[in-house]
């Protein structure tokens, strides 16, 4: 995945730097002004949402929680209602009489209606005694009512009660022989006050039509539809739902609604049938019943609809207008730089007689005139390349002659001279090819690079032609890592250091000598190690040869072979490589030899 990332981004970077410097110019542009202007307009249009969506969920949530505040009062009113037997010794007296006259019958009814009147939603007030006689008071327009069919569940309603009231939740009851009428009942057992027996049941019932007065203003407000659910998840009360829902549909509607209600306040986002829906709730801890209010998003961010056009039509405008304006600005800059790169075009092709003529003094102007100034120099240094080329090739004459000792020469041509004047050898011939691959390697070769292992051989070639003349005199060790015999080095480093340690340091010394080549790898870098157990030098010796090395100085004091391959090593490699001395006399002499940053090649391998 992220390479993929970076395909892509490398793709529209390659793209994009491909392009004339106009269209880049055009490009920067326009990002530039567009992308902060984008944001900008985001996060204003972000803003204005949540701020829109918070204030509406908080006062949906403020008008829910006193929608069923309200309904927490109304049922607490009547519950405290039934109570009001308890304190009446006439209804006391009543309700434990076996027989019913007149004056039980008018006391009843009177009481009935007292309760029947202190709320107008209440549709009815039936009380039982405790011989099962039911006693009632009806709204206008009720003229007959059916407590016989209901006496059962009272019963059975207030004994699972206790002495405590009971809610009956939604209901219908028979009236008028056949009409059906919605209502929630709040019902108590009656106990005599002297011996705390049951001797009666008091029930009111209450028109559904309560909660539309409480909670139409809430959605006429919010623009939604209100729920009250019961604490067993019975409806209680619901607004005009959807046109052709089933009831089927409504109640999985409401199920899907209730699974989300988790805390006794809240609210949460539900998407039913492809419309989201803002639902603000509220629990009762009195009743335990549900107050919900399902809002449209849509009407709620309806108002932000129009600023959103208006913001999104601004911010085009804006990056219409920065792109004209980066248009003219970009042809402006580029234009001299389209002359230049004409002109250069002409240069390339061998012209050399052309001339920009700048009209400012900016920094375009500046490259015009430096591009004028560059053209003057081309054709004088075009005059010296002939020369130039002259000289340099007697200067890699001399240097490949600098390469060769004559001392050396002469000596093996002194000895090919003596051998062949005493008598026929093989040795002769030996001698002769090895000079031959000593001169072919420094002289004929052309390449610059070799590795380590041809740099060895010409070693073992060089100490062989010693050894035919110097028998027995020098030893010759070697520890070199196998792993470093491919790496590639600059031609003529080792041997001229093993040349300047042989006739500085062991042909001066009696007996015979030991020559070491080591190599190791120390902070990435590859270091040799060409060490001699000559006759060394003294430390004033010493510290003049490091510091001719460090400083590149020139001198005769010690010759050209170390000053050259130092010089070499760093000018290919950079100042941080080249050899390094360390001498004690009588002891030898160890020369250190540091090249590039091998660990890449190492790997590699």
């Amino acid at each position: 995945m992220v390479s993929t990332i970076l395909r892509t981004f490398r793709k529209m970077w390659l793209f994009l730097a491909n392009l004339p410097m106009e269209r880049k110019l055009i490009v920067v542009f326009v990002f530039l002004i567009s992308m902060p202007i984008t944001y900008v307009s985001y996060l204003s249009s972000r803003s204005m949402f949540n701020s829109v969506l918070v204030n509406a969920t908080e006062r949906a949530g403020q008008m829910t929680s006193n929608a069923s505040d309200t309904i927490d009062r109304y049922v607490a009113d009547l519950k405290r209602y039934t109570s009001l037997p308890l304190y009446n010794t006439d209804v006391q007296l009543y309700l434990t009489q076996k027989n019913t006259d007149w004056e039980k019958n008018t006391g009843m009814s009177m009481f009935l209606s007292y309760l029947k009147h202190m709320k107008s939603e209440i549709l009815a007030v039936y009380m039982a005694d405790q011989y099962d006689t039911v006693f009632y008071d009806t709204a206008v327009g009720i003229n007959e009512i059916f407590p016989a069919e209901r006496l059962s569940t009272w019963k059975s309603l207030s004994e699972a009660g206790g002495t405590a009231p009971v809610i009956q939740g939604r209901h219908s009851i028979r009236v008028n022989s056949s009409a059906q009428r919605e209502v929630f009942s709040v019902l108590r057992t009656i106990s005599s006050v002297s011996t705390l027996k049951k001797i009666g049941i008091l029930v009111f019932d209450v028109d559904i039509s309560l909660f539309k007065g409480i909670l139409e203003p809430v959605n006429a407000v919010t623009q939604g539809n209100t729920l009250v659910v019961d604490d067993q998840g019975n409806l209680m009360y619901a607004g005009e739902g959807k046109a052709g829902e089933t009831p089927e549909e409504q109640a999985l509607t409401r199920q899907l609604l209730l699974d989300k209600v988790k805390l006794d306040q809240g609210h949460f986002q539900i998407r039913l049938d492809g419309v989201s829906y803002l639902a603000v709730y509220t629990v009762s801890k009195q009743t335990g019943w549900t107050t919900l209010v399902t809002i449209p998003l849509s009407s709620i961010l309806s108002p932000m609809e129009k600023n959103r056009n208006t913001l999104i039509l601004t911010t085009l405008v804006i990056i219409a207008f920065a792109l004209f304006v980066a248009t003219i600005i970009s042809h402006a800059l580029t234009k001299p730089l389209k002359s230049m790169v004409r002109l250069m075009k002409q240069v390339q092709h061998g012209n050399l007689d052309v001339w920009l003529h700048p009209k400012y003094n900016d920094e375009i102007g500046m490259l015009g005139s430096h591009f004028n100034r560059m053209i003057i120099r081309v054709k004088d240094l075009l005059q010296e390349v002939s020369l130039t080329e002259k000289r340099k090739q007697k200067a890699d004459m001399r240097a490949l002659q600098n390469q060769i000792n004559p001392h050396f020469i002469y000596n093996t041509l002194e000895s090919i001279r003596m051998l062949a004047e005493s008598s026929e050898d093989p040795r002769v011939a030996e001698l002769t090819y090895l000079l031959g691959l000593q001169m072919r390697y420094g002289i004929v070769r052309s390449e610059e690079m070799v590795t380590i292992r041809h740099e060895l051989d010409h070693v073992r070639n060089y100490l062989h032609l010693l050894q035919i003349r110097f028998p027995d005199k020098f030893i010759l060790n070697i520890a070199v890592p196998e792993a470093f015999l491919p790496l590639p080095v600059i031609k003529l480093v080792l041997q001229p250091i093993v040349e300047n340690a042989v006739f500085h340091g062991l042909e001066p010394k009696e007996g015979p000598g030991t020559l070491s080549i080591s190599g190791w790898e120390e902070d990435g870098k590859a270091v040799f190690c060409i060490e001699d157990d000559g006759v060394g030098m003294d430390e004033n010796t010493l510290r003049a040869l490091n510091g001719s090395l460090r400083s590149g100085a020139d001198g005769e004091m010690f010759g050209i072979g170390l000053r050259n391959v130092n010089e070499r090593i760093r000018l290919h490699y950079g100042p941080s490589c080249g050899l390094s001395v360390s001498s004690e006399i009588g002891k030898g002499t160890r020369v250190t030899l540091r090249i590039e940053d091998l660990s890449g090649h190492l790997r590699e391998e």
